[in-house]
């Protein structure tokens, strides 16, 4: 397939998955009525698609690709309020009670104090979560004020990080950010955007194929949960990235290493998902990273403490225990096994494993590998339900250069909405299924990846030359020439140069009619093509 016609089969491909996201996110035009959960499943066939077909897409091309197509799918995103998740009505409110002077950690939505804050936008009878009259007399010392707000959980307090209530403020004096939607959804959209470019300036940097960001500026969680939902994820993921970056080319100087971990404290600051990368990040000056880290962490949270005390904490204990984490019924995969206390404790251990794993043998100039694992096993062992907690991965996996861990993500709308009619499934198994299928797809990928190193790293025999007899002593023979060996690991990976010395024989002429083996100079190129399966980040070859 030539060049014209990839780009040609890109462009119908992503025309497509923008479509199913649009009939996601706004049901009218959807006159079929069919669920989200199929047209999720054919958006990422779509982006997959894409991807597979701009692995032999010029560079430069490519580039314009990636960025037109992540634009498209974050306006087809951003064109309507958001369908799959009501958190950005928390961030608007908490971005207002800020801008009115008071801390986010101070009051519930509901709380009586904050009664004057209240507009028609977010406050308003009819709308699906309400404090009556008679929870507000039950509960006199929580001090409620009556009203049904679009605010989920009105009646604890917020569990955002610092880092985040400062981008809900910033967002809030943004034109019409609290009467719409819309703003918040532009401003996450285009931090989606940023990370693409992020991704692609430093993959070039780093000597990668750049081709990469396509896994996260096209992918489907991408486009629903930074454009339509707003998770202020997508901030902690962009953080995340610039903080590996950033580390993996410090080498072990101090500033870039210091720089790199107060990124990283940012970016659990903001969401406290990115804490999953750090075991991939302490190989190399690991005192250093951990004090950058915790100052920065410390920092921001240091004016809050002083304000509001213990109440930074938020709802964070209490989200823990809602879903179940506390008492060990949430663990849809271990729960399987055991239940209970001991599946607590089996997802400590299992979490500990792998982070000390990651810790002894991640690769310091590499660490979103370890990342990556480490994020993958997370969301094995916990199971959430929530679809976002995978942008992290994506991320990850644009770096890595390895799409069947987007499994995962793909995985994670299933566990979201698990109810499919008729072929719906016990409710037991649909955390396991959901989580299951992609530890499955990834051990595939891994035994693929195995089988084709080793098929290609095998020594090819040759055989040896006859015994010739004595012949006096020739001149002596110039060093075994190198022989340039272009190799590609990965159809997303930028080509590697290997060099390694080559024998060849050729008859000289002695003064005895007898031919002799002595090295000659030859410079030969070869070239090793990846399977066409094969997606993982380049790696060094020895031939």
């Amino acid at each position: 397939m030539n060049v014209k016609v990839r780009v040609v089969a890109i462009c119908l491909a992503l025309s497509a998955l923008a479509g199913l996201v649009l009939l996601v996110v706004r049901p009218s035009v959807n006159p079929a009525h069919v669920r989200p959960l199929p047209l999720i499943a054919l958006a990422w066939i779509a982006f997959l698609t894409a991807a597979w077909l701009l692995r032999k897409v010029p560079v430069r091309t490519a580039v314009v690709l990636i960025l037109l197509g992540g634009i498209g799918m974050q306006i087809a995103a951003v064109s309507a309020p958001p369908r799959l998740s009501d958190d950005l009505y928390r961030y608007i409110w908490d971005g207002r009670v800020q801008a009115a002077g008071i801390d986010p950690y101070a009051y519930v939505p509901a709380a009586a104090q904050l009664a004057g804050w209240r507009d028609e936008f977010l406050w308003h009878r009819g709308h699906d979560y309400c404090v009556s009259p008679a929870e507000a007399r039950t509960h006199l010392a929580a001090d409620l004020a009556p009203g049904c707000t679009v605010i989920n959980r009105p009646t604890v307090p917020t569990i955002y990080p610092p880092v985040a209530e400062a981008y809900f403020l910033g967002v809030h004096y943004l034109p019409a950010a609290s009467k719409s939607t819309t703003p918040i959804q532009a401003a996450t959209a285009l931090v989606a955007v940023l990370i693409t470019v992020l991704l692609l300036f430093g993959l070039g940097r780093l000597g990668r194929d750049v081709r990469m960001a396509a896994l996260w500026s096209w992918c489907p969680t991408v486009a629903l949960e930074a454009g339509n939902n707003a998770h202020v994820d997508v901030v902690a993921v962009g953080i995340t990235a610039a903080a590996l970056m950033v580390l993996a080319s410090a080498r072990g100087r101090t500033r870039p290493t210091v720089l790199g971990g107060v990124l990283l404290g940012l970016a659990i600051a903001t969401k406290v998902t990115p804490v999953l990368t750090v075991p991939a990040v302490l190989r190399r000056r690991w005192m250093t990273v951990a004090i950058a880290a915790g100052s920065a962490f410390l920092l921001v949270y240091t004016p809050h403490v002083l304000s509001v005390g213990g109440k930074v904490i938020g709802f964070l204990p209490g989200y823990l225990q809602q879903e179940g984490y506390t008492s060990g019924t949430r663990f849809g995969i271990i729960g399987l096994v055991v239940t209970g206390k001991l599946a607590m404790a089996m997802a400590v251990l299992i979490l500990a494993a792998v982070a000390f794993a990651v810790l002894q043998f991640s690769d310091p100039d590499r660490p979103w590998q370890g990342a990556l694992m480490m994020t993958g096993a997370a969301l094995a062992v916990t199971t959430p339900h929530y679809e976002w907690y995978a942008l992290l991965l994506a991320m990850l996996v644009a770096l890595d250069g390895r799409p069947e861990w987007l499994a995962f993500a793909a995985g994670a709308y299933y566990a979201a909405e698990p109810n499919l009619g008729r072929y719906t499934i016990p409710n037991r198994l649909h955390d396991a299924v959901a989580y299951g299928l992609p530890i499955v797809v990834v051990a595939v990928g891994w035994l693929v990846r195995e089988f084709v190193r080793r098929r290609d790293v095998e020594p090819v025999p040759v055989p040896a030359a006859p015994a010739a007899p004595a012949a006096p002593a020739a001149p002596a023979a110039p060093a075994a020439p190198a022989v340039t060996v272009v190799a590609a690991t990965s159809p997303f990976a930028a080509p590697i140069t290997v060099t390694t010395p080559v024998a060849v024989t050729t008859p000289v002429a002695v003064t005895t009619p007898v031919a002799v083996t002595t090295p000659v100079a030859v410079t030969t190129p070869a070239a090793v093509a990846a399977p066409p399966w094969e997606l993982a980040a380049a790696d060094e070859l020895r031939v």
